[in-house]
């Protein structure tokens, strides 16, 4: 059976430009949002994570990145040339290229954008991203809300597994603009203080900003040190609301019984779960429950949002990097912002970054529309 395995990858972040600079962070407990105070965001000020525009400024005239591109698609193009870069890559016909976003460059319809509207097309975002690296195949274009980013990884690895591609790149992001704040606000979801998914006094989210890019690729050579394998994944629609998921986790359960027999493990055998932890009251409590249908409520659970904030479409590509370095690091990173059990069944909250050998996680994510999708990666032993 062709082993298919995620690689090289980068993370742009508040806490920096790569991936070492938010893991580092991250196992330190440092918190990446901050309270913004822009109104041309929102009104009133409000907590999220936000990529220094600055050193972005600065990072892009490296690439000689000229004002014809956007400042999603700068970021994009820093992140993923990144990976390629450190892998060494040279791309040919069998290398495909996905990019994962839930609104892309939404921003161009701001009358005060500089660019044409046309932008907000998330075919004319993918064309600029071929266009730049000189990929030869058209790129997939990958918007399914939230689950996005992990989603990306499973289409990735079955696209291989078909024999389309050799070698799957994924860049995934979204900015952090007044169409989205604005957009959960009206939810009254927005948090007015650092979020605490899973506990009894949380308020809401926070929206955060990242580009998350890996390499997919079925060679066993020149992998970076914390690369995994892709062992399953599932994903199932429980068709329950637009906004709101299932309040008996039918679908998360789906996804990740799909990913569990493909995988061929069982829950036992599964030594983390990095969750979607969104902190709201209906995400948080439709994975408890989901996780205790799973026989899953004693493996250790943590929320990355607690650093970042929803990320969007990034959040699950973001959460499965920082998650094979948490492997690779046998360190299990605490769910920051958790204090009090805020779910009505038990879940095995990761309260103190812990050193633990750790073989096999479990990625989660859930998003508007009732999607779920649930991936399993497993060490590679070098």
């Amino acid at each position: 059976m062709t082993k298919i395995y995620l690689s090289h990858n980068n993370i742009i972040s508040s806490y920096g430009f790569s991936s070492t600079d938010a893991v580092e962070k991250i196992k330190n407990g440092i918190s990446g949002l901050e309270l913004v105070n822009d109104k041309s965001l929102m009104p009133e000020p409000f907590y999220s994570s936000l990529v220094n525009k600055k050193s972005l400024s600065e990072e892009s005239k490296a690439l000689n990145l000229g004002e014809k591109y956007t400042t999603l698609e700068k970021m994009m193009l820093l992140s993923l040339n990144k990976v390629i870069s450190d892998s060494n890559f040279v791309i040919t016909e069998r290398t495909g290229l996905i990019i994962s976003t839930t609104k892309g460059n939404i921003d161009a319809l701001d009358i005060r954008s500089p660019h044409n509207e046309e932008k907000a097309y998330l075919s004319k975002l993918g064309k600029s991203i071929q266009d730049f690296f000189g990929f030869l195949k058209e790129p997939l274009i990958l918007s399914n809300a939230c689950v996005s980013g992990v989603l990306a990884t499973s289409i990735a690895k079955r696209l291989i597994k078909q024999d389309l591609f050799d070698d799957v790149f994924i860049v995934s992001g979204d900015l952090v603009t007044k169409f989205i704040v604005s957009g959960f606000n009206s939810f009254q979801a927005l948090s007015s203080e650092p979020c605490k998914p899973f506990s009894k006094n949380r308020t809401g989210i926070n929206i955060g900003e990242v580009i998350a890019s890996v390499l997919v690729t079925k060679k066993s050579t020149n992998l970076a040190e914390e690369a995994v394998i892709i062992m399953g994944d599932g994903t199932a629609n429980d068709a329950n609301h637009i906004s709101g998921p299932s309040r008996t986790g039918e679908g998360l359960v789906r996804s990740v019984n799909s990913a569990l027999k493909e995988a061929s493990i069982t829950a036992a055998e599964v030594d983390y779960i990095s969750a979607h932890g969104t902190a709201t009251i209906f995400n948080d409590e439709m994975e408890a429950i989901a996780f205790n249908r799973l026989n899953m409520n004693k493996i250790p659970l943590n929320s990355l949002k607690g650093y970042f904030g929803h990320t969007l479409g990034a959040s699950g590509l973001l959460e499965t990097i920082i998650g094979m370095h948490s492997m690779h690091q046998n360190t299990l990173f605490t769910s920051l912002g958790f204090d009090e059990m805020g779910v009505s069944k038990p879940v095995n909250i990761i309260e103190e970054s812990i050193e633990k050998n750790v073989t096999i996680f479990l990625k989660t994510a859930s998003g508007f529309g009732g999607c779920n999708t649930a991936a399993i990666f497993k060490k590679v032993k070098h």
